[in-house]
């Protein structure tokens, strides 16, 4: 069954990895998986969170409770107990390596497993945001993950179970420590609007 897994998993790696090379995306991905080419938008969410919500601060803690929760279980739980190499580290493989492998192992993406928690978090939390404007937090996350893979230094799967630890995370930082500090959910909208 996991050798079907892997094999599947491989195909679809080389799908998006070759089969999508194109050269919008060959200067898109690199710089969509940056952590600094995102720093406006957390710059803005941080201003955003401090000039218009009641409790900034706490809003700023679980944020800074499910990035420490998402990044730890994945790279320090996940990562070590599996040891999946990463594609560009597989010498069976051809990968069309864009950006430089790095260290450590493949599963799961912190990169999925953490824009995936915060995109879910605050897809529930600003509820008072329109909900094609909250789509896009999840299209944000969605975008990053996929860059994983066309870059070279994920798996499908990778990203895939990365995606649905930060959702995971995500959600339960919302209902468990977020709206235990949170009124209503009417007191919620009312903030953000």
């Amino acid at each position: 069954m996991w050798e079907l897994l892997q094999h599947f998993d491989e195909a679809l790696f080389h799908w998006v990895n070759r089969g999508w090379s194109s050269g919008i995306f060959d200067f898109w991905m690199p710089l969509v998986r940056n952590k600094y080419f995102w720093l406006p938008l957390y710059v803005f969410l941080i201003a955003y969170i401090l000039m218009n919500r009641q409790k900034p601060w706490w809003f700023l803690f679980c944020i800074g409770v499910l990035i420490l929760s998402s990044d730890t279980l994945s790279s320090k739980v996940f990562k070590p107990m599996f040891k999946r190499l990463r594609p560009c580290h597989n010498t069976e493989l051809v990968v069309v390596q864009r950006v430089p492998c790095g260290s450590g192992y493949s599963f799961t993406s912190s990169h999925a497993s953490n824009h995936f928690a915060l995109s879910t978090f605050l897809f529930l939390a600003l509820v008072g945001w329109p909900l094609w404007v909250r789509s896009l937090l999840i299209l944000w996350a969605l975008n990053v993950a996929i860059a994983q893979v066309y870059v070279g230094v994920h798996y499908p799967f990778d990203v895939f179970m990365g995606s649905v630890t930060g959702m995971a995370i995500g959600w339960v930082v919302y209902r468990y420590l977020f709206l235990k500090r949170s009124k209503t959910a009417d007191e919620l909208a009312r903030i953000d609007r």
